[in-house]
């Protein structure tokens, strides 16, 4: 019998955990440190994870995996930057992603509203003004916002995030501006360079995968050529953007928002994190937990999928 560790949140989703009790002996550590898990997997002689990226504080690497009896990860996720890949790839342990199951993933949208969800935020102000009224005052002066309608919206990267933000944004009325170099065949609808882009929108949303290309990729060489108060959405990974540079930006006024899913270091210790300082310190940044995918709807899909396939 097949013995899973699992190491993410299953409880709260309808059906999952029965589900996954058909597939073999199951070993709940929910909430758990990386030295918890790793007694677990040398104690039990696990041979299969069940994760998700959300949830994970540390990261599934030879520290955790060295010595144990594990065969296959399989991950609730489409990104994998939380398991060190080479080192599975090394040591003959399988992974299971949803990074090609299309089937599923394009009837999840929960990481494209988030994104859009944010812009909002950021454009109208929505945080300051919750926290405004909890203190008893009703001013609506100082939170004078955006209208989605006739902003000029960037959108990088046009896969299955990226095209669901932009059906969104059209809707809203918005003008749509699309840089992606790696469509095959075909050109995404209303292309602009790079550079163009920030020289020319209010808004920015970044939807790709983390690869050596895009790596930092929004840095202060672009963010330099903003000519006009500029917001930037990341609902993709915090490596994408250089966090210091972010923070230079929203001060010297280059960058008026940053709104954010994702941060560079969410596996080490979130005191450390710029971009968690620099919100606490009054920057105009909003950071939610890596909640993207975090809908009972999309999460249950998800797990429901991943789990057929052991």
């Amino acid at each position: 019998m097949e013995r899973i560790a699992v190491i993410t949140p299953v409880s709260h989703l309808k059906g999952v955990l029965e589900l996954l009790l058909t597939k073999g002996k199951i070993f709940l550590y929910e909430e758990s440190t990386k030295n918890q898990v790793r007694e677990l997997l040398l104690t039990h002689n696990i041979d299969t994870i069940l994760c998700n990226p959300n949830q994970q504080t540390y990261k599934i690497d030879k520290e955790l995996l060295e010595g144990t009896k594990v065969t296959l990860i399989n991950t609730c996720s489409t990104g994998m930057n939380h398991i060190d890949v080479n080192y599975c790839n090394d040591n003959n342990i399988k992974i299971y992603s949803l990074t090609h199951d299309m089937g599923l993933i394009n009837n999840i949208p929960s990481t494209s509203e988030l994104a859009f969800g944010l812009m909002l935020s950021l454009l109208r102000n929505i945080p300051e003004c919750n926290n405004h009224v909890s203190r008893y005052y009703w001013d609506y002066t100082q939170f004078v916002g955006r209208q989605v309608k006739d902003l000029t919206i960037g959108i990088i990267g046009y896969g299955r995030l990226g095209k669901m933000m932009y059906n969104f944004c059209e809707a809203f009325g918005a003008n749509i501006k699309v840089y992606d170099p790696y469509i095959v065949g075909s050109t995404p609808p209303n292309p602009i360079s790079l550079e163009n882009m920030f020289k020319k929108c209010d808004v920015i949303s970044l939807h790709v995968h983390v690869t050596n290309e895009t790596k930092y990729m929004i840095n202060k060489n672009l963010l330099g050529l903003v000519k006009k108060d500029l917001y930037i959405i990341n609902t993709s990974r915090g490596e994408i953007v250089n966090e210091n540079d972010i923070i230079e930006a929203l001060e010297n006024k280059t960058l008026t928002g940053y709104g954010t899913d994702v941060i560079e270091n969410e596996f080490d210790d979130l005191t450390k994190s710029p971009i968690i300082k620099a919100m606490n310190k009054g920057k105009n940044i909003i950071v939610t937990p890596h909640i993207g995918g975090m809908t009972i709807e999309g999460q249950t899909k998800a797990y429901t999928w991943a789990i057929n396939k052991l």
